[in-house]
């Protein structure tokens, strides 16, 4: 399923890193798009929005 986040707080290449592998902490599968200037992280999961939404904001992001 298709999911689209604005994310906040992200300023580097680390950051993009920390939200892939937290994503990936939970659904190995899923393929990841960010676009950092724009805050948004698209994500092809069969996780849970609300799963997804925690593991990013677990690694210290805003998660809108």
């Amino acid at each position: 399923m298709q999911q689209v986040f604005e994310v906040q707080g992200m300023t580097c290449g680390h950051c993009e890193r920390a939200v892939t592998q937290a994503i990936q902490g939970i659904d190995a599968q899923a393929q990841i798009r960010i676009d950092r200037a724009a805050n948004r992280v698209e994500v092809e999961t069969a996780a849970s929005r609300e799963a997804v939404a925690a593991a990013i904001a677990e690694e210290g992001y805003q998660v809108a």
